[in-house]
């Protein structure tokens, strides 16, 4: 991914809320498979780190992109952001 289309996905992340929150504990597979329903869906999602989560946004963006099969966008402050180009032929796809 080129640093252009990460700064257009970014410029749309930015006006999304975040479609999940990680807390305390580890993220199990439930919540992975939620993940990767709404990313078929959307394309673009983001993700709330809170502040009692064992983990960082920075620590689990690679960690959540490796085992959903997307592009880790950015991990700002306790917010990620990831993509991963949909397969559904019913989702309008965004444009890189």
């Amino acid at each position: 991914m080129t640093s252009k289309q990460r700064a257009k996905l970014k410029s749309l992340a930015s006006n999304i809320d975040a479609v999940f929150q990680i807390g305390k504990g580890n993220v199990s597979d439930a919540l992975l498979g939620e993940l990767a329903a709404v990313l078929n869906k959307r394309e673009l999602i983001k993700i709330s780190v809170l502040k009692g989560s064992d983990y960082t946004a920075d620590e689990l963006i690679d960690f959540l992109a490796k085992e959903l099969d997307a592009e880790p966008v950015a991990a700002i402050g306790n917010k990620i952001i990831l993509y991963r180009r949909s397969d559904d032929k019913n989702v309008k796809h965004i444009e890189l």
